[in-house]
């Protein structure tokens, strides 16, 4: 069953179908502890396979992270093909990651064992998701040269490697990639500046090292975070902010959208923009479907060549066809050349 979740500004949460795009359940009352869905919106939704797996065929598990901090993770079961045969958890578990601040970013890993959050005054943090215990915070950086301390300011953050979820990366408000390593320290092991405006958007590479970012101008670059040296930017600049950026788990290309409508693809390697779709509206996430696959033709049912004899004698002919027609043509072309000159010579006699 492929599904995909799609969270609304009202503070609902659809889930639709991958295959046919039918709508398989819809949520409403996600934020209702809040009150004003605009006051605590939904930031983060997945959904989560592993879990699924442990439920029966026909059910998935849905994880969702609010503004304010709060987390809710529940199972929904489908019975049929519409809308109202879905099933919801009548007992889902709630809890909340911080007390101040609001949350901004959250993803979850790989084996979806752990979740990771961080936001606008909230420290990146990690949690166990089976037991929904926080595990790990990170501490603020020191302050500068200067006395000045960076207030604490997240906006993109992903881990590092499908494999691990010790290493992670995030974006700042303050133009900087901070790479964290769970098993070294609670601060930052790297940090990277990357111009003059906030970090939108945080993407991992399949190789467990690169990162793709964005930033709220439109720049889009990748980074080797074995270095910490920018591997270079993508040509062509976009006309607004990135808010999402996915790589292809097969092909050697990446996914961007952001502020002005576009979703752009790009190639990795040459760092050049394949394609660009106008989509007539802001948009905010962008993510592949890694079980779609083209049809590829059967080689047998191609038709075989038997005799290439006969074939090179076609293609002869049809050449020497083309020759005698095109010195025909010539001919004709001389002919009322000729006859055109004699009318005028006559005329002007």
């Amino acid at each position: 069953m492929q599904l995909v979740g799609i969270a609304r500004k009202c503070g609902s949460v659809d889930v639709i179908s991958a295959i046919d795009g039918n709508l398989r359940a819809q949520i409403p009352d996600i934020c209702q502890a809040s009150g004003n869905p605009e006051d605590d919106a939904i930031i983060g939704v997945h959904l989560l396979q592993k879990h699924r797996s442990e439920l029966s065929s026909g059910s998935c598990a849905l994880l969702t992270t609010t503004t304010k901090g709060q987390v809710s993770m529940e199972s929904i079961e489908f019975g049929g093909r519409t809308l109202a045969d879905y099933i919801r958890d009548p007992s889902p578990t709630v809890w909340s990651i911080c007390e101040s601040g609001n949350i901004l970013c959250s993803k979850v890993d790989e084996k979806e064992n752990y979740a990771l959050f961080g936001g606008k005054g909230v420290e990146v943090n990690v949690w166990d998701l089976h037991k929904c215990v926080k595990i790990w915070t990170a501490k603020s950086p020191p302050k500068n040269n200067l006395g000045i301390f960076t207030p604490t300011w997240f906006t993109s953050a992903t881990f590092l490697s499908k494999d691990d979820h010790r290493k992670f990366v995030a974006g700042t408000n303050s133009h900087q990639v901070r790479l964290y390593d769970i098993s070294a320290q609670r601060r930052p092991v790297m940090s990277i500046d990357f111009r003059e405006t906030p970090i939108r958007a945080v993407s991992e590479d399949i190789d467990g090292h690169t990162i793709y970012i964005g930033n709220g101008s439109g720049d889009l670059a990748s980074i080797d975070t074995r270095t910490g040296k920018i591997l270079g930017c993508f040509l062509g600049k976009c006309s607004g902010s990135i808010r999402s950026i996915a790589r292809h788990p097969e092909y050697h290309v990446i996914a961007s959208c952001g502020l002005d409508s576009y979703l752009r693809i790009w190639d990795i390697h040459s760092r050049q923009l394949l394609s660009a779709v106008f989509l007539k509206q802001h948009l905010n996430a962008v993510v592949f479907d890694s079980h779609f696959r083209t049809e590829v033709a059967d080689p047998a049912s191609a038709p075989q060549i038997t005799n290439t004899e006969e074939i090179d004698d076609d293609i002869e002919t049809t050449r020497v066809k083309r020759k005698k027609v095109s010195k025909n043509e010539h001919g004709s072309k001389k002919a009322k050349a000729k006859k055109s000159s004699r009318r005028l010579k006559g005329e002007e006699d």
